[in-house]
């Protein structure tokens, strides 16, 4: 049962975001080998003000050892 949250800086549009859900809803049922209705998707958008705290902090930084693809950056490196 595979839950799925994307969280991004906003400005994608709706179709956009379809079109995310839709290319990760066809790699995860296919690669997880899972049906489509026991994926669940959520997507969450964070401001770039926001994202050092609502994010990266607390996703990134402190749960590093869950992260399977690392960032290239860091916002705490100025």
């Amino acid at each position: 049962m595979p839950h799925v949250i994307i969280k991004m800086h906003p400005g994608r549009t709706d179709e956009q975001k379809k079109k995310l859900v839709a290319a990760i809803v066809k790699d995860i049922t296919t690669i997880a080998v899972c049906e489509e209705k026991s994926l669940s998707i959520a997507i969450e958008e964070v401001t770039p003000e926001d994202w050092t705290e609502k994010v990266y902090k607390p996703d990134i930084i402190q749960r590093e050892k869950t992260l399977v693809k690392k960032p290239g950056y860091n916002p705490l490196k100025r």
